[in-house]
């Protein structure tokens, strides 16, 4: 799974266009948790989708808490860590935090989304 880094409020704006070609996933990750780093280990070892299907963001929550809490605000949901968000067409079209996380869950999703896009 390659993750490009969320580093800088433009990339949002970006996310937003690239989505309405391409589901955009976010990950925001607090390395300081534990939650945080069993949520990203069960992400990478269970990610099946191609780069061309799934655009993937990485968001360090520590680091970078201003854009953390950009996305929470641009996509209306709370921020939690560790949190993914799922973006078709500009809106977060499904979110999980904790260990609620799961890669059968956002699984289910993009098939049903790209499904609906057929």
């Amino acid at each position: 799974m390659d993750w490009t880094p969320l580093t800088t409020s433009d990339q949002i704006n970006q996310i937003i266009q690239l989505s309405f070609q391409t589901p955009c996933l976010i990950f925001k990750h607090s390395t300081r948790c534990s939650i945080s780093t069993i949520a990203q280990h069960r992400l990478k070892g269970q990610w099946e989708w191609k780069p061309e299907e799934v655009c993937t963001f990485h968001l360090d929550v520590i680091r970078h808490r201003e854009i953390s809490n950009l996305v929470a605000a641009q996509f209306a949901v709370e921020h939690e860590s560790p949190q993914v968000l799922l973006i078709q067409k500009g809106a977060c079209i499904f979110h999980a935090s904790h260990m609620d996380i799961s890669s059968e869950y956002i699984d289910e999703e993009i098939k049903g989304l790209l499904h609906a896009l057929r």
